[in-house]
């Protein structure tokens, strides 16, 4: 385990690869599973905020999902998340041309009409935050969804923690993650 201020992180942070193969995967974080993407307090105004831009880019099945159950619900565990369409995938998800899933809130990001990327929680993935009261824990969620991407990374060499820099720096800041590369390398060296 590394340690930095109020965050314990995994190993598997350092020691696993991983890069998204959207290509073999079609995007299935954002279908599988019993809830949508967990959503921080602070993001509950963004999507409020950013509907009316973001609702363009989404799906029919996403925009009746929405008007039926609201921005965000506050699911079964107690946490906010997105809506999902039919149980099934996030509500604000959307399909490309190819079949593969995206997100349309990054979308409406990618072209200029928010300054919002999407939910820290898809940001991440497929590193979880569990939040504690002294600190946070950040590990690694492993899936079988997700082998190709792990695969993908090996072939590339490139570690987790890498390829979720622009998301850690994003969460804790870049003193943060500069930390976090100097305890890995201090790791590997020892």
């Amino acid at each position: 385990m590394i340690t930095i201020d109020n965050t314990i992180i995994s190993d598997d942070l350092a020691e696993s690869f991983f890069v998204c193969n959207l290509e073999k995967c079609k995007g299935a974080c954002c279908v599988e599973g019993d809830l949508g993407a967990p959503l921080e307090k602070e993001e509950l105004r963004n999507l409020e905020e950013i509907y009316e831009k973001v609702e363009p880019y989404l799906s029919e099945e996403g925009k009746q999902a929405i008007r039926e159950q609201g921005l965000y619900i506050y699911d079964d565990e107690g946490d906010f998340s997105t809506p999902t369409v039919g149980g099934r995938e996030c509500a604000y998800a959307i399909y490309d041309e190819r079949g593969i899933l995206k997100c349309g809130i990054e979308q409406a990001y990618n072209d200029g009409k928010t300054d919002f990327k999407k939910p820290i929680s898809c940001h991440l993935y497929p590193v979880r935050i569990t939040k504690y009261e002294q600190y946070d824990a950040v590990n690694y969620d492993r899936w079988e969804i997700c082998a190709p991407a792990c695969n993908f990374g090996k072939s590339l060499n490139v570690p987790l923690f890498e390829f979720l820099k622009g998301a850690l720096t994003r969460k804790y800041g870049k003193k943060w993650y500069e930390e976090l590369e100097l305890k890995i390398l201090e790791i590997s060296k020892a």
